[in-house]
């Protein structure tokens, strides 16, 4: 660790590079934020010319010298664009004016410390990066050093200045069981703001934005992806200035009152995930993948492969029996799943959604001996066993709501908003917080063969406060990661899914608590081309929760082949959620097929880059290439009738142009199509044939005519 006390600091990501002016006894900021620099972090002179290249003038109406704006943007400045830090002690201190005291840097991060001594502020600006990833990780502490409360209304994580060459943004919006779905938008002086309030991450506001070039797609241009890693409320905001320049700002979204610190004490804000790109957004997203995978994903689960799942739920929902369920694991060992999970309706009084959450017991009447004999003629047909939960959650129909109905979080003077039956647990109460960890920690300690939980929380948080008047929003956020990381050290082989409703908590902040994330709630396997496709963009495939539904799904009541169903779920972390049991045989035999491939290349779909492929309207193809480019997988979706009559041509990015390839179609293994059909003409349904690389990826490949919703999964090998 060494201390610096030059003008400038120079950070270096594996493909980017970021450039501080921390000049002692000046406010901190931004000089350059792109295209990585070809210059040593400690080259002083390098430092100054590239400062000097992007130093401003003084505009006319307007101050002298152009004020740069801080990392905090904060209003002692003098600096009239948005405002980052939003503080004061009563009618006082709403001015802070942060200076930088030192900069220490050591092997993976940069910490820019800055101090108002007359204010009583402390800032530390936190940048964690390792020179071979090209994540930049940024989270920022305030410190009240003065003797009276400090409230803060707003403290984003930092304040960028978007380079001016990034001038549109993608958003992701979308709603329940249709998530992550995207608008790109230019910047224009109108400016941008997402505000999110349900006290999760939510399904319609996801705290992610891409900031790209006009020019940019997934192979080309510039791009910056930026990802709040918090499951609460968050605020991003894009603000244009009429200088020319866009101030981009992302930090939690506090209710009033809700964070006042007392002398000494710290905010620290949730991290902010940054990748830049000069390629495009499949580099972008591979960034992110990477990332994750080296840096958050349990050490344990990089050694194993993801285990095909069953679920229950869309087979039985609350109509529980042992003997059906026996019957179920039968035909899920058969097809070939290696996780059977038990959904909701085992515990206390669950025959519907309108009793038993809270009472975290079996249910006698259902399982007379408890979940131990399912468990054992689970555990018999070489499958594991997960349990659904729902531990944030309460019905007044239960024990634990009658014992203490003061435990859920509530407003004063206000009547609770009816949704699905059931309160919010406030887990800020240490009595409730106990209550909750004992019940979950007492059933995994019975059963010690549940090796994995699928953690469900379905409703939003309307009225975050304790009851006496106080928001809880951010602390009970913070109290649902301790309950997980309490439970994870108890229990340290058991796996945990984060599922929100679907999508509706799924960041990087509860991914360091989980090991997966249930992307949907529709297993239409239409809307999960779209869902699962955008979600990529920051989300590996092996933490995206991906099942082959029912034939007819209960959603959207689309009916959709086995091979589409099967072949959507193939890129992800697979498993199926359908009745078995009046499954036809065919269509069991054909998923049968489809697991036993997904098994045969998971380990190269879950850690080979992801590449997404700008291909016409009404289509979805992307890739998985291996590190060594000696094997890809290329999904080619067909979602809509195409509008010419034959289909164009599909190039296959990521391949290594001096090798020779084999190619041919590992799915659907028969064509419904009419013929003559050219992949039963061309070979490619049997041996396939051959081509270089730089072939495959320039003039590429002539596609066959298919029909609306289907798909096909190319094999290129490299001979």
């Amino acid at each position: 660790m060494t201390q610096s006390n030059s003008k400038y600091t120079l950070i270096h990501a594996r493909q980017s590079s970021v450039l501080l002016k921390t000049e002692i006894g000046a406010p901190p900021s931004i000089v350059y934020w792109g295209d990585k620099l070809d210059c040593d972090i400690n080259d002083v002179q390098a430092a100054a010319d590239i400062a000097q290249l992007c130093e401003r003038q003084g505009a006319q109406g307007g101050p002298d010298k152009e004020i740069a704006p801080s990392l905090s943007c904060e209003p002692g400045t003098g600096y009239l664009g948005p405002s980052g830090l939003d503080v004061h002690r009563g009618n006082t201190g709403w001015a802070p004016l942060l200076r930088v005291e030192k900069t220490v840097r050591d092997q993976d991060s940069v910490a820019v410390h800055c101090r108002d001594s007359e204010n009583g502020l402390s800032v530390c600006y936190t940048f964690d990066v390792k020179s071979d990833a090209n994540v930049i990780k940024i989270h920022t502490s305030f410190t009240n050093s003065a003797n009276t409360p400090l409230s803060i209304n707003w403290a984003c994580v930092l304040s960028l200045c978007l380079p001016p060459d990034l001038d549109e943004v993608i958003s992701f919006s979308g709603r329940w069981a249709n998530e992550f779905q995207t608008l790109r938008a230019p910047l224009t002086q109108i400016g941008f703001i997402v505000e999110n309030r349900r006290g999760r991450t939510s399904h319609d506001r996801f705290p992610g934005l891409i900031l790209c070039a006009r020019n940019a797609d997934e192979h080309q241009g510039a791009c910056l992806g930026v990802h709040f890693g918090w499951s609460g409320n968050h605020r991003m905001k894009i603000e244009p200035l009429s200088n020319g320049r866009n101030i981009l700002q992302i930090g939690e979204h506090f209710m009033p009152g809700e964070i006042t610190l007392a002398a000494g004490a710290t905010y620290e804000t949730p991290s902010l995930y940054t990748a830049f790109s000069s390629n495009g957004f499949s580099p972008m997203s591979s960034s992110f993948h990477d990332y994750y995978r080296t840096t958050m994903s349990d050490a344990r689960l990089r050694d194993r492969p993801r285990p095909v799942h069953y679920n229950s739920w869309e087979a039985i929902y609350f109509d529980h029996s042992l003997a059906q369920l026996k019957k179920l694991a039968d035909e899920a060992a058969n097809i070939g799943a290696e996780r059977f999970v038990l959904d909701d309706g085992w515990f206390m009084g669950r025959r519907n959604d309108r009793a038993g959450l809270g009472d975290w017991q079996v249910d006698r009447t259902i399982y007379p001996n408890g979940l131990q004999p399912l468990i054992d003629y689970v555990r018999a047909r070489k499958m594991e066993f997960g349990l659904w939960v729902e531990p944030e959650m309460v019905n007044e129909d239960s024990d634990f709501f009658r014992k203490h109905p003061d435990w859920v979080l509530q407003t004063p003077h206000t009547e609770q908003v009816p949704f699905r039956n059931q309160f919010v647990i406030n887990l800020t109460n240490r009595d409730a917080f106990e209550n909750i960890f004992s019940q979950i920690d007492r059933l995994l300690s019975e059963y010690l063969d549940i090796g994995y939980i699928k953690w469900d929380m379905n409703r939003d948080i309307n009225h975050p406060g304790d009851g006496t008047g106080h928001p809880v929003a951010h602390a009970q956020t913070r109290a649902v990661y301790a309950l997980l990381e309490r439970l994870r050290g108890r229990h340290p082989n058991v796996e945990f899914e984060s599922c929100s409703s679907g999508g509706g908590r799924a960041d990087f902040g509860i991914l360091a608590h989980t090991d997966r994330i249930w992307t949907s709630d529709s297993n239409d396997a239409l809307d999960r081309q779209k869902i699962q496709r955008d979600a990529s963009y920051f989300f590996p495939l092996e933490v995206l929760g991906a099942h082959v539904g029912p034939r007819n799904c209960h959603i959207t009541h689309r009916t959709l082949s086995m091979a589409f169903r099967a072949a959507t779920a193939f890129f992800g972390h697979m498993g199926v959620e359908a009745n078995l049991l009046t499954m036809s045989q065919p269509e069991k035999n054909e998923l049968k097929r489809a697991i036993a491939l997904h098994k045969q290349y998971r380990s190269h779909l879950h850690t080979g880059e992801f590449v997404r492929i700008d291909g016409p309207s009404g289509t979805n193809v992307f890739g998985v290439v291996c590190p060594k480019r000696n094997l890809a997988l290329y999904s080619y979706a067909q979602l809509e009738t195409l509008k010419n009559t034959l289909p164009g041509v599909l190039k296959f990015p990521g391949l290594d142009p001096q090798k020779r390839y084999r190619i041919k179609v590992i799915w659907p293994t028969e064509i419904t199509t009419p013929p003559p059909h050219r992949l039963e003409t061309s070979g490619l349904l049997e041996k396939g044939y051959e081509a270089t690389g730089d072939a495959l990826m320039k003039v590429g490949l002539q596609l066959p005519v298919l029909m609306p919703q289907s798909c096909i999964i190319f094999e290129v090998k490299a001979v």
